[in-house]
């Protein structure tokens, strides 16, 4: 099982800005684009920072309308790369509390931005997207199981496991394989073992 990279939900269009822009072109940049943050980058379009509709509401709150996104920015930039597992960006995300992460390549050039938005992505997959991903790739692929002793519903993301396992001891493996699967948000445990008994007994 696969779960999807940086590189395939990043936003690869960047707004970026140089230290020296002023808050009002920031301010502008924001609008035109509809977006909550831009990066700062240096020469070399390496991330130095980001700066944020908050960065730019603290400034206005403490009376002033000025400044550049040199001194707006947070600093340093947290970053990406193209090859991370979605999951690994969003357990930086929340070790870090950062919205967003600028995606850089080998070289440190700025070549997308993740944002939380473009997770939620990953909780709108179809469902039978689900359930052929659940039963191919962790059922049959992984577990070495037979789909014709399980079944899978998968109901607007929530998955629900019956059937009959042979082997009760891959039950935990099973179930937690399916909850990282993306797009899961619950897993249903209704399984059985051959004897009849519930397989979570």
């Amino acid at each position: 099982m696969r779960h999807r990279s940086v590189a395939e939900l990043m936003t690869p269009a960047v707004v970026s800005v140089v230290p020296e822009t002023g808050f009002k072109e920031i301010a502008r940049l924001l609008d035109e684009f509809d977006i909550t943050a831009v990066c700062v980058v240096d020469d070399a379009n390496r991330p130095l920072g980001v700066v944020s509709e908050a960065d730019l509401v603290r400034r206005r709150a403490v009376g002033s309308g000025r400044g550049t996104a040199g001194a707006l920015m947070s600093s340093p930039a947290v970053v990406a790369r193209p090859g991370w597992s979605v999951v690994r960006a969003a357990r930086v995300m929340d070790r870090e509390r950062v919205k967003r992460l600028p995606v850089t390549d080998d070289s440190g050039r700025l070549v997308g931005v993740l944002s939380r938005s473009d997770l939620i992505q990953l909780f709108l997959r179809r469902d039978r997207a689900i359930q052929e991903e659940i039963i191919e790739d962790v059922i049959t692929r992984t577990l070495g199981l037979s789909p014709s002793d399980l079944s899978v519903d998968v109901d607007d993301g929530l998955v629900t496991l019956s059937g009959t396992v042979r082997r009760p001891g891959l039950v935990p493996v099973l179930l937690r394989l399916c909850n990282s699967a993306d797009g899961v948000v619950g897993v249903v445990d209704r399984l059985r073992h051959e004897d009849g008994t519930d397989a979570g007994t």
